[in-house]
């Protein structure tokens, strides 16, 4: 029995879903400190509401999809590193309100008399991040770990459990960089998580392999035989990267595509900063089309993007959906909106 898929839903009258945008730069941005191996995860235990607050404006922004915060929030990371002696079960705790603090900002959106819109379909996307995010040393990006395919399994098994019971819409299995991963990871989905879809998107060497440099088309015939991973694409990559993977990626599987690349600006993973490397970006307003016309149905941003980002988003797929038109002006019309207004 083919499982149960919520994209397809809001495909059928869309021209792509809207994902959010940062997460952990955004709570940056607002003031948390993340300068800690547990980075977003560390703010579940310290100030909820604040991620509350970031999930509330992607939605207000035009998000169809807020990620949970559990991409850094696996069990073994929870206990290695909260203090207070915490057990798995304070961890599944903290995984469990990850998905609350994304289903109350949603229900907080339609309460809202200003924005609120019950013809959106909004859904909650359990965050499942690598192996190597836990390892907190920048080998999301490097895919250079080894661990074998039953710990794979037994590090992921948690924290997936966990965001399954607390009735997550889909899995995003993101920034993924290791191919023994993928396989350990799409093996345990199908075995023991059959009922549940899940996209898979992950990081890149170049537009042809992922980052441990396996080719993608390898990844992707892996990918096809999940019957349960019912988009594949990239994320947590730099936005010139996107359009040629895309097209690879779109010549080897039927399946939606995803794109969410941060915001053009480098990640230096030995200090742990960010360095403004914008040349040769282009803006939303051109970029977005392009890669709708690649095939990515499922399209936002990842590191350093914004609520304003998002509402960019917003406005092309609008434009997209509806009977041909002009796409210019996105940029200003995203300057022009209010995100209290959205």
């Amino acid at each position: 029995m083919p499982v149960e898929d919520p994209i397809a839903r809001i495909l059928q009258s869309k021209a792509f879903v809207v994902l959010d945008g940062a997460l952990a730069t955004e709570l940056e941005t607002r003031g948390c400190d993340l300068n800690h191996p547990l980075w977003s995860a560390k703010i579940l235990h310290e100030d909820p509401k604040a991620i509350f607050d970031v999930h509330l404006d992607y939605f207000k922004a035009g998000a169809d999809v807020a990620i949970t915060a559990s991409y850094q929030a696996s069990i073994p990371g929870l206990k290695d590193y909260l203090q207070h002696n915490y057990s798995a079960g304070h961890a599944n705790d903290l995984i469990a309100q990850s998905v609350h603090l994304a289903q109350e900002a949603r229900d907080k959106y339609f309460s809202g008399s200003s924005y609120g819109d019950c013809r959106r379909t909004l859904l909650i996307a359990g965050s499942v991040g690598p192996y190597g995010a836990y390892l907190a040393d920048g080998s999301e990006y490097r895919g250079d770990y080894k661990l074998a395919t039953r710990a794979m399994k037994d590090f992921h098994r948690g924290r997936i459990r966990v965001l399954v019971d607390e009735h997550v819409d889909l899995l995003a299995c993101e920034t993924m960089p290791s191919y023994a991963e993928l396989s350990a990871l799409v093996s345990l989905l199908r075995d023991e998580f059959p009922d549940t879809p899940a996209w898979v998107s992950c990081t890149l060497r170049d537009s042809t392999h992922i980052s441990d440099g396996t080719p993608i088309a390898d990844v992707v015939a892996l990918l096809n035989k999940a019957d349960n991973v019912i988009a594949i694409g990239v994320n947590c990559v730099e936005q010139q990267m996107v359009h040629d993977a895309l097209v690879e990626l779109h010549r080897l599987t039927t399946k939606p595509l995803v794109a969410y690349p941060n915001s053009g600006e480098r990640y230096d993973a030995s200090s742990k900063t960010w360095c403004d490397n914008c040349a040769g970006r282009e803006e939303l307003g051109e970029v977005v089309p392009k890669w709708y016309a690649g095939g990515a149905r499922l399209i936002g941003g990842c590191c350093r993007t914004t609520p304003k980002d998002t509402l960019t988003v917003r406005l092309i797929a609008d434009r997209l959906t509806k009977p041909p038109g002009a796409l210019e002006s996105v940029e200003e019309d995203a300057d022009d909106e209010s995100l209290d207004d959205t």
